[in-house]
């Protein structure tokens, strides 16, 4: 996610270094009560994706990433292009590029999921670089106004935020067909710049989606490690009224997080949610206008050199496609 603009307005954070571990040595990283959670998703909900919802650690008010360059490149290197499924894959069906459209796909004839509807929504957009006046606009995001989105972050060696989010989210699109969901993107590169973070929420409530997950990397500084998902608060005013929604999604992100960790073997983060991997905010349209359970998902930090090696990398990027898909579908089934 870009770390300026109107999904992050970052304050500076403390820099602690925290490797890439597996399973077992994030036990003896993180707060007992997530170990023994965590513990849980893999063995007890991982298996038939049912069992009710335990909660990690509660999350105490809205902490933002440390900023850094903010004025990252367009163009990905050759080593560090997208690759594994980053192509434009619409299906028929789906929208036409330039349509300005959600992408949505037919879903798999049969599956557990079938019948249900999960809206992704990859964080920023390629053509954003090009668009800064519209995509500066102020827009209503119920509490107060902000920029209607921005480009993102990206690695030193020039691999976009804009670029990772729809390489993850086409293969969590893939993923999530495969169990019957119907899915809609929320754009897959097929118009412009945009949308604005009120139409990315709209997108989701007009779909009466189940789950809607916004995909994102953070763009904070060297040393600070780690994924973190976003939850939305207690938040109302104006078009904003997240008091349906906080429950759920809370249980959302839990499944979430767990299945991330036990798929991708990265810590939670170092620097946002006291090392229980969820963060909880007010100042996000996306989430503050949702009507229907929603999360961010910030699967690493583009500006450490360790987390960007993992982010360029298609291999994992497909692990962290199937951590996402394995907590959605684990929430979904109860």
């Amino acid at each position: 996610m870009s770390y300026a603009g109107p999904e992050f307005e970052p304050t500076p954070q403390p820099s602690r270094s925290r490797g890439r571990t597996a399973l077992v040595a994030v036990a003896t990283l993180v707060p007992t009560a997530l170990v023994a959670w965590l513990i849980w998703t893999v063995v007890g909900s991982a298996s038939d994706g049912g069992g009710p919802a335990r909660s990690l650690p509660e999350t105490q008010g809205s902490t933002t990433s440390a900023a850094a360059d903010p004025t990252p490149t367009r163009s990905a290197t050759q080593s560090e292009s997208a690759t594994d499924g980053s192509k434009d894959d619409t299906k028929p069906g789906g929208s036409k590029p330039g349509s300005g459209k959600p992408s949505a796909s037919a879903p798999a004839a049969n599956g557990p999921l079938k019948g249900k509807v999960v809206v992704i929504d990859p964080g920023h957009n390629p053509g954003n670089f090009q668009h800064t006046t519209e995509i500066n606009r102020q827009v209503d995001i119920g509490t107060n106004r902000k920029e209607c989105d921005t480009t993102g972050t990206s690695t030193n060696g020039g691999y976009t935020e804009a670029e990772f989010t729809l390489d993850v989210s086409r293969k969590l699109r893939t993923l999530l067909e495969q169990q019957g969901a119907t899915v809609t993107l929320v754009q897959n590169g097929d118009r412009p710049w945009g949308p604005c973070v009120d139409e990315r929420a709209r997108i989701g409530n007009t779909a009466k989606a189940d789950a809607v997950v916004s995909v994102h990397a953070d763009g904070s500084a060297a040393g600070n490690r780690g994924f973190h998902v976003i939850l939305p608060a207690l938040v109302k005013g104006g078009d904003a009224d997240t008091s349906p929604i906080v429950a759920p999604s809370r249980a959302l992100g839990e499944r979430i997080a767990g299945n991330f960790v036990r798929a991708t073997g990265s810590a939670p983060s170092n620097y946002v949610g006291d090392g229980t991997g969820l963060d909880v905010r007010s100042d996000l349209g996306g989430l503050n206008l949702s009507k229907v359970p929603k999360v961010f998902i910030e699967c690493g930090n583009m500006r450490d050199a360790k987390d960007a090696a993992l982010l360029t990398d298609g291999a994992w990027r497909q692990r962290a496609a199937q951590g996402i898909s394995e907590g959605i579908v684990s929430f979904l089934r109860g």
